[in-house]
């Protein structure tokens, strides 16, 4: 692995501070957002992450306050090398997933877990990336009146967070130095937290005396060997020098292995649900629309609009996830700086225009997992994500309707390309996100491309070095800290 992560630093360095996206060649502003060239694959180079954010220590329902401590960070693709979470927003059909990580990383592999398929469920998540660069963070209305479903009944209250990150995080410098006006750096405010509306799935038998203070939950899972088994459904731990697959699902197929499907209905089934800071995650069932008592597997059907589910691996916390909401249903993510994810998707329109609720906006992005094992959506303060612990949002819709998917980071390293992909409205797309030595690279693979249970050295290399050579379709964007 050393002679790939060489070769990668050698040819970065050769194009550092020279190559900034496709927008030279034509850009257009729609409604804020920037868009230039479609592509097929996007690097980003320079994610060697030095700071620090603040963990979350502990969350008190009773008050609604948090509590957080400063933790630092610095390597290769910090923070993002820590646990990630993967997530998905309708409309969307998963078709398959799989996690790659080196061969010689042991601490991926966990017991086989193959479920039959039978729930699923859904929730949401709103992003709006501008990507102008130097552009401000967005900002939510300080007083705007927010509307949630709570009980099946309409309610409201005044919205008291403004949206400005901490000192910390906003003094972060604008993340690219190109003067092409459509690559921007961006930061979106409604990310992790409570978007203009949301549905508060509240449990219909909730009542506000089960609200109590949250403390440290500890509860970790003991890692056991994955077992052989056939290619086409279990985790391989790879041959040398290779990537071994690690984590698998193929909706066809109803298989699932080294991987659980949650989402942000806490309270129904499992998970938890109080007024202060609304629901904790829970098991998805097999649709993607609501909650399940326990771990199901994704239906091979499609996800509606702000609809979503989050993959991680099926370790469920015992004591070595660090903090967590107290009653959330926590699992491990997928760790490592060199690791892949493999994807194969399709975002059918489905015509609704609502903006507001994401509204035929499909999206999936990787969050650090710390972020929805506390609070996704709420209290800037109860979230790592404020101070930079880590986003990166690979395929993203910023309109209903749109035919263009964008990506970007956020992080205390941030910005956004834009360049896109062209959203797979009919037919699947198969896509690789590959995360190693200081470069990010997602890349469309062919409709061909049969999913091998080991990524070869010399593939991982290939990918790696031609991600780093602009091109027509090849996009290239420096990451400035």
């Amino acid at each position: 692995m050393k002679n790939i992560i060489a070769a990668s630093a050698f040819l970065a360095a050769s194009i550092s501070g020279a190559a900034a996206d496709l927008c030279s060649k034509g850009s257009v502003d729609d409604n804020g957002n920037w868009y230039c060239q479609a592509v097929d694959a996007i690097t980003y180079t320079g994610m060697l992450g030095k700071g620090s954010y603040n963990k979350i220590s502990a969350m008190d329902s009773n008050s609604g306050s948090c509590s957080s401590s400063p933790y630092g960070y610095s390597g290769s693709m910090s923070p993002l090398d820590e646990e990630v979470s993967l997530h998905f927003r309708g409309p969307l059909k998963l078709k398959q997933f799989a996690f790659f990580s080196p061969s010689t990383d042991s601490s991926d592999s966990s017991k086989k877990a193959k479920r039959s398929a039978m729930h699923r469920h859904g929730h949401a998540h709103k992003h709006a990336h501008k990507h102008k660069r130097d552009e401000d963070v967005e900002k939510r209305g300080l007083g705007d009146w927010v509307t949630a479903i709570i009980d099946g009944q309409t309610v409201s209250w005044m919205n008291e967070w403004s949206g400005v990150a901490s000192t910390a995080a906003s003094s972060v410098a604008a993340a690219t130095t190109s003067a092409a006006p459509a690559a921007a750096s961006t930061e979106s405010a409604s990310v992790g937290f409570l978007p203009k509306l949301l549905k508060v799935n509240a449990p219909a038998a909730y009542s506000s005396s089960a609200s109590s203070s949250s403390a440290v939950v500890a509860k970790a899972s003991s890692s056991s060997s994955s077992k052989s088994a056939s290619a086409s459904s279990t985790a391989s731990p790879g041959s040398s020098g290779s990537w071994g697959r690690k984590a698998y699902y193929n909706s066809q197929a109803g298989s699932a292995d080294n991987v659980v499907f949650l989402n942000h209905n806490g309270g129904s089934g499992s998970g938890v649900f109080d007024y202060t800071f609304g629901n904790s995650l829970s098991y998805a069932n097999s649709k993607g629309d609501a909650g399940a008592s326990s771990p199901q597997v994704l239906a091979d059907t499609q996800l509606g609009s702000n609809e979503e589910v989050i993959i991680m691996s099926d370790k469920e916390c015992d004591g070595d996830c660090g903090y967590y909401r107290d009653g959330n249903v926590a699992y491990h993510g997928f760790a490592g700086a060199q690791k892949a994810f493999f994807f194969e998707f399709e975002m059918p329109l489905d015509g609704n225009t609502d903006a507001a609720t994401n509204g035929d906006m499909p999206a999936i992005w990787m969050l650090n997992a710390q972020i929805p094992r506390t609070l996704q959506y709420g209290k800037a303060e109860c979230s790592c994500w404020t101070t930079g612990c880590g986003e990166f949002d690979i395929f993203e819709v910023l309109a209903p309707g749109d035919l263009r998917c964008k990506s970007t980071l956020h992080s205390n390293i941030k910005g956004g390309n834009s360049d896109y992909f062209k959203r797979p409205t009919s037919g699947s797309m198969k896509a690789m996100v590959l995360m190693n030595g200081e470069n990010m690279h997602i890349k469309v693979l062919d409709s061909d491309y049969e999913l091998p249970t080991n990524l070869d050295a010399s593939w991982v290399s290939d990918l790696c070095e031609s991600g780093l050579v602009q091109s027509t379709l090849n996009s290239l964007f420096a990451l400035v800290a």
